[in-house]
Formats: structure tokens, sequence, C-alpha cells
């Protein structure tokens, strides 16, 4: 008995798809729905139809499971990548918006600190996300972009995570405050 079910989990882990493999399954869907919404006709609004009282099917039938899961489940559920991004897109995310987005910057700091820079969650306000954002020259010539090119992926990073925010945008780091000698300040006239 426990041989088969032992040959049954392995069929059933050989038969889920790798991230690579979703993502190209979702970039197609991608495709066909924008070429559905193009086209005209009776059957192409019925085929849109279709696939939104679909989707709305399978969004209840998550926020149930959410329902049901306890808090580490949850969490767990939460953390998968593909399942995460369907709690989002369902709102039904157990995670607050704020938090998911803060967790994306934190995900990408190293890449940036390795690029030299850095990159630091600010908060919200009102619906726009806030991070601190420095680049440095750590990586020589031949690294492209800059600031800009790391501003985008931070911001694409954070609205995929927290696509309840209408923008991001980088804020001023604080500087640091300038030393000043204490014999400088005391000894004015004395040079």
């Amino acid at each position: 008995m426990a041989e088969a079910e032992t040959e049954t989990e392995t069929e059933t882990e050989t038969e889920r798809l790798a991230d690579p493999a979703v993502e190209a399954r979702l970039a197609r869907l991608d495709e066909l729905l924008a070429g559905l919404e193009s086209a005209p006709g009776a059957t192409t609004r019925s085929a849109i139809e279709a696939v939104r009282l679909l989707t709305e099917v399978y969004g209840e039938a998550l926020a149930r499971v959410m329902d049901h899961a306890d808090g580490q489940l949850a969490e767990q559920l939460a953390d998968d990548e593909l399942v995460g991004h369907l709690l989002v897109l369902h709102a039904v995310h157990p995670e607050p918006a704020e938090r998911r987005a803060a967790r994306a910057v934190e995900r990408l700091r190293p890449a940036v600190r390795e690029r030299g820079g850095d990159v630091e969650w600010a908060g919200v306000e009102e619906g726009v996300g806030r991070v601190r954002l420095t680049t440095g020259g750590g990586c020589g010539s031949g690294c492209g972009g800059g600031q800009t090119d790391v501003t985008a992926v931070v911001r694409d990073a954070v609205l995929a995570a927290a696509p309840e925010l209408t923008a991001v945008e980088p804020v001023q780091a604080a500087a640091p405050a300038a030393f000043v000698p204490l014999t400088s300040l005391t000894h004015r006239g004395a040079r």
C-alpha cells in the first residue's frame, strides 16, 4: 500500500508545472485574451464572459480556501509566488498591501546593493508607495541603466506585489548629518 501511495505522490509531483512553464502559460493567456478583446462579435463577447465568470468562480474557491486556512497555512500559501499572485488578484491575500510592497523591496535590496546602491521601503502616502533609492557606481561601465532602470524595476516589483497602490515614487534619502568639531564652535575667532 505504501508503495502505491509513493508512486501516486511522485506522479502528482511530476505533473506540476515548474515556474517557467507557468510563466509561459500566463504569457500565452495574455496574448489570447488580448486577441479576443480586439475581435468583434457575439462569440468573442461570450468567450470573454466565460473567462470572466470562470475567474470569479476560481477566485471565490480560493477565498473559501483562505477562510478555512489557519495562520500558518495562509502564510505558506501567500509565500508561494503563483498562489500569492492569485491571492492578490482576487483580493484575498492575508497581508496588507504595504507589507507585501515592503517585502518586495527587501527581496530586491541585495541586487541593488550588489550594484553599489541601496533601496529601502519608506511607506505609503495616499495610495502611493514610497522608496528611498540610491544608486552607486560600484559596477563600473557596462552595467547600463543607472537610477532610472533601478527605479523601474523597483516600481514593477512593488506594483506586482501590491497592485492596490496607484504608483511607486522614490523619495530622497536623508543626508547624513554633517560633523562639526566642537572646537570650531567654541573657538570662533581663533585661527
